[in-house]
């Protein structure tokens, strides 16, 4: 019988228990397509957002203070928002507060960690990121969001949500992105569309 070490044991069930939501997500995006509910689709996209900012390393210049809060703004969707404030209340990551906000596509001048533009109008989504330099990890929902500047664009793919990310886009920004959301995109673009 071969004996597994302790430490390799803990690697294999944290990196399972990190994966877990995101794999959840996936088979709930599948019950959302075939059943039309755009609620639960709602409820995906805003399980994926949350997990996103705990893959994303912002550099330190991102926040005010040591225990400042990691600020999510909504662009576009009231339920979104509400979705993500139900999700993010009482939570922490990384020790930092989760704090949402629903904003106008002109009220963009405060740094914020997560922007999510929602909507499939692609014009509009990249006139909201042109109009928001102080956003680090942007999000869209348009079909060619990455060619607008967004960092992670969801997609529905075998009636599935998924995303691609734009690591050029995330650079730009000054996120880094962890490997293992990477590894569960649908596709990493690199240089060139």
């Amino acid at each position: 019988m071969t004996t597994i070490p302790p430490d390799r044991t803990r690697r294999l069930l944290a990196a399972r228990v990190l994966a877990l939501p995101l794999l959840l997500a996936g088979a709930g995006a599948a019950l959302a397509q075939r059943s039309g509910d755009p609620a639960l689709e709602r409820r995906v996209k805003a399980a994926f957002l949350f997990k996103f900012l705990g893959y994303a390393e912002f550099p330190p210049h991102a926040f005010a203070d040591a225990s400042g809060p990691l600020t999510i703004a909504v662009v576009g969707s009231d339920e979104m928002a509400g979705e993500l404030a139900r999700i993010a209340a009482g939570r922490s990551i990384a020790g930092r507060p989760i704090a949402v906000r629903l904003v106008r596509d002109t009220e963009l001048a405060a740094p914020v960690h997560l922007l999510f533009v929602s909507g499939v109008d692609a014009e509009r989504a990249g006139r909201v990121l042109r109009a928001a330099p102080a956003a680090y990890l942007t999000v869209t929902e348009c079909e060619g969001g990455l060619r607008y500047g967004s960092v992670i664009n969801f997609r529905i793919v075998d009636e599935r949500v998924r995303f691609d990310v734009s690591l050029d886009a995330a650079e730009k920004k000054s996120v880094k992105l962890s490997s293992r959301l990477l590894t569960v995109a649908n596709r990493v673009q690199k240089g060139g569309a």
